[in-house]
Order: structure tokens, then C-alpha cells, then sequence
């Protein structure tokens, strides 16, 4: 596919590689973009321990989003940086890949990923394996030319009814086709988790606008995200129900748990985690 390796794909470089011990690389962040995400930032990590995982397995099956037990959100980063990508693994089978990671800018961390599982799936049913390990031969030599990815077409939330403070409802109309299908993935198209997770942050926030400012003043702001799991694959056309509810608010901090259905069925659910920004 034209697309392949540059509409989703975020390591441009592997510095540094134990197959299923550790792993380190970079990815320089388009200048010519209007923002990257914090979201786009975990996937960055995320895809740097996919290919520790599949080059331990000589690429014969490759980890899935699954379930990340704590994303922190440290701080922004802009198009022109340089991201700085390290992960270590936990451990890695035909099974699952598990993991920790984190990405810096200019030495500044941007987000901490603690103890995530990616389930393995076979490759051939997602990739092609030869093009996959040609790719890996790449970013660990010269590096891939920087600056293919283009950004992500708007995925608009659609607001439905909901409770003032409480619930906040909306709905997500995933793209029948879009650039990013032919990087995640050229044989089975799924919609990013990532882009899910970006989109749960979104609708939190449209929640945490709605509620009282903390007790000493400011605006409340993302900090991370706990208890993500996704439980199944989201092909394209599908339409998405996402509900943020309130957990808890104390003066300093809230927790905030979404869930998103397609159809009846539950496919994914995070807690999203707020603190305070800017007190007097």
C-alpha cells in the first residue's frame, strides 16, 4: 500500500535493541503539522516495543493493543521536536508482549506507560512478515526518511444527552476509509487505540469544563489514564457510543471512567485521571 510505513508509523530510527529485552529509538515529530498528540506519543512508545516483540519472535507474530495499567501525561510536545523513545520489557511469548516505556523531548518527559500487555497475533493475518523485518533492517541502520506522516483526518464527537456535571455522552462515526487504515494494519484495518484514547480524553474533558474549579483556584487538567483496555478489534464504518461518568472530586483531583459500546457489546473502557493546573 502507498501508505504503509507512513500514515500511522511512528519510529524513525531504532537506536539501540535487545529483541525481547529493551529497546530504544526516536521519531522526529513533522514540522509542517498543527499539533501531536499526547495520544500519537503513547503510540509512538507503544510501536517501538512492537518491534522488540516481533523481532524476538523472528516476526512470525506481532502485539495488539490490550491493556495499559498507567499512562501519565507529563507534558506537550509540538511538530519540529524529537522524540526520544525507550522501552523495556517485561516479557515476552507467543502470547502477550509486556512492557514499560517512555518518551522525552528536548530531555523534558512527555508520557510514562507502566505495565502494558499486548496481545500477540499472527502476522500474516494483519502484515506482510517479509516487509515487516525489511522495515526493522531499515531502522536499524540508516533510519527511514522523516517527516511521511501527514496528521490524522478529524474524528469528530458527536454530543448526546447527558447529565451536567455527571455523564457526558457522545458518539464517534469511525472513518470507512482513511490514510492511517493502510499503516494499522494493510491486510486487517482496525481502528488505533490510540485514536480511541484520544477521543476518551476528549469527551473528559468536555465533562471536567463542567465541573466546579478546584478549591484553590486554576482549571482542571489531563494527567493520565489508568485501566485501559481494549477488548476487541473496531473495523472501519463502525459508529462508537462513548460515556464519560464522574468517579470522584476532591478540591485537587477527579477521576473520570468512560467506556465506549459498538452496538451492545463494550469494547473498551479507561479511567481518566485530573488534576489542577495554573492555581493562584
Amino acid at each position: 500500500m502507498e501508505n504503509h510505513f507512513r500514515a500511522f508509523s511512528f519510529v524513525d530510527r531504532i537506536t539501540a535493541v535487545e529483541p525481547g529485552v529493551r529497546i530504544r529509538g526516536t521519531y522526529a515529530i513533522p514540522s509542517g503539522l498543527e499539533s501531536f498528540s499526547n495520544s500519537l506519543v503513547s503510540e509512538a512508545v507503544g510501536q517501538l516495543a512492537a518491534w522488540a516483540a516481533m523481532a524476538f519472535v523472528n516476526f512470525e507474530r506481532r502485539p495488539v493493543a490490550g491493556i495499559a495499567e498507567s499512562i501519565e501525561l507529563l507534558g506537550p510536545v509540538k511538530p519540529g521536536q524529537l522524540l526520544e523513545l525507550a522501552v523495556e520489557m517485561e516479557s515476552v511469548d507467543h502470547e502477550a508482549a509486556n512492557y514499560h516505556g517512555s518518551a522525552h523531548a528536548d530531555g523534558v518527559p512527555i508520557v510514562r506507560l507502566g505495565h502494558c500487555v499486548g496481545p500477540m497475533v499472527a502476522v500474516e493475518e494483519f502484515d506482510c512478515r517479509e516487509k515487516l523485518h525489511e522495515r526493522f533492517t531499515l531502522l536499524c541502520g540508516p533510519g527511514a526518511v522523516p517527516g511521511a506522516f501527514g496528521g490524522v483526518p478529524p474524528l469528530v464527537l458527536e454530543p448526546a444527552n447527558g447529565e451536567a456535571g455527571q455523564c457526558a455522552r457522545a458518539t464517534l462515526r469511525v472513518p470507512a476509509s482513511a490514510p492511517f487504515f493502510a499503516d494499522h494494519f494493510p491486510r486487517r484495518p482496525v481502528f488505533p487505540g490510540s485514536l480511541l484514547m484520544h477521543a476518551s480524553m476528549q469527551l473528559s474533558a468536555a465533562l471536567a469544563s463542567q465541573l466546579p474549579r478546584p478549591a484553590r483556584g486554576g482549571h482542571w487538567a489531563l494527567r493520565g489514564v489508568s485501566n485501559m483496555k481494549l477488548r476487541a478489534f473496531i473495523p472501519p464504518g463502525e459508529t462508537l457510543a462513548l460515556e464519560a461518568k464522574l468517579d470522584s472530586l476532591s478540591d485537587d483531583s477527579a477521576t473520570i471512567s468512560v467506556e465506549t459500546r459498538m452496538g451492545k457489546r463494550m469494547v473498551g473502557g479507561a479511567r481518566v485521571l485530573l488534576g489542577t493546573e495554573g492555581r493562584s
